[in-house]
């Protein structure tokens, strides 16, 4: 299968860094929104960023609202945040619905804490400082690994 992944990393890196991570296992192309002009020739896509006011970032989703209707294109969305992940899960209502919405089937998530210095966190040096950090990585991975099983079964 042919995959990208597409992600917004804003301030620290933290999204690139779980991108990167899927891509190694997902043999996946990895890209930023505006840099791809079309889908069509990729059978699984990722969509991913950090978490901005319990949300994925603004200008991912304008580009997915701003996508034609897909046919048989599978999708997984991602997330770093300054929060716990299972809440980060969560957070993923709104990428997924306009996912559904433009036609694709959604085949999973992961979400992962990152290094958050946003507004009065950054006067206390952050949270999450050096996250993701190594077991992020591999917690991704191990997603990538489930979901390749997942789609190849």
């Amino acid at each position: 299968m042919k995959t990208l992944i597409l992600y917004l990393s804003v301030h620290h890196g933290n999204t690139k860094k779980i991108a990167d991570a899927l891509a190694k296992i997902l043999h996946a192309k990895v890209a930023k929104p505006n840099a791809i002009k079309t889908l069509a020739s990729y059978d699984i896509i990722g969509f991913g960023s950090g978490i901005y006011f319990w949300r994925h970032h603004p200008s991912l989703l304008k580009y997915i609202d701003s996508l034609p209707q897909q046919k048989n294109k599978k999708a997984f969305v991602f997330s770093t945040a300054g929060i716990k992940a299972y809440r980060c899960t969560l957070m993923h209502h709104a990428l997924k619905k306009r996912l559904v919405r433009k036609g694709f089937t959604i085949v999973g998530e992961f979400a992962c804490v990152g290094f958050d210095t946003y507004g009065l966190l950054k006067i206390c040096g952050g949270l999450n400082k050096g996250r993701p950090n190594q077991q992020d990585i591999e917690h991704a991975q191990e997603f990538a690994r489930d979901l390749q099983k997942k789609l190849q079964a």
